[in-house]
């Protein structure tokens, strides 16, 4: 069996920096045209300066020939100006403002103590019509960490949505049934991403045979109705829902240990992830519409006009690849993936 489809975007992605940079890159290049590039290095991207040199360094890291364009992000911190994100929507090649909640994530200290205190920036993002992509998590201690989606959307977001309604937002890497009910309520300025991980694994995942560091990531992996209802929302139809694989490289030794990274890396097969997920329910008819349609129209970007095939027929990833100096092991590393990218996809 095969399927063409226009070539999709990857809507919320981790390239890191420097030579892990340069080892990771090319997995995205080779199947996606563009994706948006996620600021949090260290230190982070907070300046539409620092946003122009990373992105000349993804550039540098392409592969040769490649036409993979990264549409850059600025960090939102507690200190971000106005006049910065100003900057950035002049640009034409920062695309949105992420927000973390402080210590949610991977490299996320710099991040905000209260969003709802940020009011000149939020109304400038609304106001110049540049994105808002929320990390969807509470950071208080006292919150069960499966229940910190649940608990953002009744401390914040719905606050948030009330008081801007003019700001387009992305609610990113969406794991639970509250999450897709909320966006799908919301106007039609409120989207979300779902990753590869969050349609095919339940919890139950993290704990097979053993802890599997592998299949950590945050948002955690959520209970098996709450897979459910995502995969539900992804392969619905609805345009706003659209891909975003949180591709989140960290080395094997930085997973590997007694206090692992957050992060699952599915660069190396995303577009094959998503069609194994919408095959299991035969939905793969939708598929075209979540992975490169409804991002493009929702960033108002042109889709692309170039195709990509997949085919049905396993293949098995190897155990690792290179990374930097280091090796990283990708989801489903020595388990077949039912589905293929064709040669030509690249």
């Amino acid at each position: 069996m095969r399927l063409t489809l226009r070539r999709p975007d990857d809507w919320h992605l981790h390239l890191r920096d420097g030579a892990a940079l340069a080892s990771v890159v090319r997995h995205t290049a080779w199947q996606f045209r563009r994706a948006i590039v996620m600021p949090n290095l260290k230190p982070p991207v907070t300046t539409t300066a620092a946003a122009a040199a990373y992105r000349e360094r993804i550039r540098a890291a392409l592969p040769a020939g490649s036409r993979f364009e990264p549409l850059m992000t600025l960090y939102l911190t507690d200190g971000t100006s106005p006049d910065e994100v100003k900057r950035a929507r002049a640009s034409g090649f920062v695309h949105a403002v992420k927000y973390y909640p402080a210590g949610a994530t991977t490299n996320s200290d710099a991040g905000v103590q209260d969003l709802l205190k940020l009011h000149a920036v939020l109304a400038t993002l609304e106001e110049i019509d540049l994105p808002l992509l929320v990390h969807g998590e509470v950071t208080d201690p006292a919150v069960d960490v499966f229940d910190r989606e649940k608990v953002f959307i009744e401390r914040v977001l719905a606050s948030l949505v009330r008081r801007y309604p003019r700001l387009r937002l992305v609610f990113e890497h969406a794991t639970t049934r509250e999450a897709v009910d909320f966006v799908a309520a919301a106007g039609a300025l409120v989207a979300a991403t779902v990753t590869p991980q969050h349609l095919l694994l339940n919890r139950n995942a993290l704990f097979r045979g053993g802890i599997r560091p592998h299949n950590y990531c945050l948002p955690v992996l959520k209970r098996e109705r709450h897979r459910e209802a995502v995969l539900a929302a992804a392969t619905g139809g609805s345009a706003k829902f659209f891909l975003g694989t949180d591709s989140a490289p960290h080395a094997q030794s930085a997973k590997e240990n007694d206090c692992g990274c957050a992060g699952v890396y599915s660069a190396h097969a995303a577009i094959e992830l998503y069609a194994e997920a919408f095959d299991s329910v035969g939905k793969l008819d939708a598929l075209e519409g979540f992975a490169s349609v409804h991002g493009a129209d929702f960033y108002r970007l042109p889709r692309n006009t170039d195709s990509i095939t997949l085919i049905k027929e396993p293949w098995t990833p190897p155990g690792s690849y290179p990374f930097g100096d280091e090796v990283i092991v990708p989801f489903r590393a020595n388990e077949p993936i039912a589905w293929r990218l064709a040669p030509e996809g690249g």
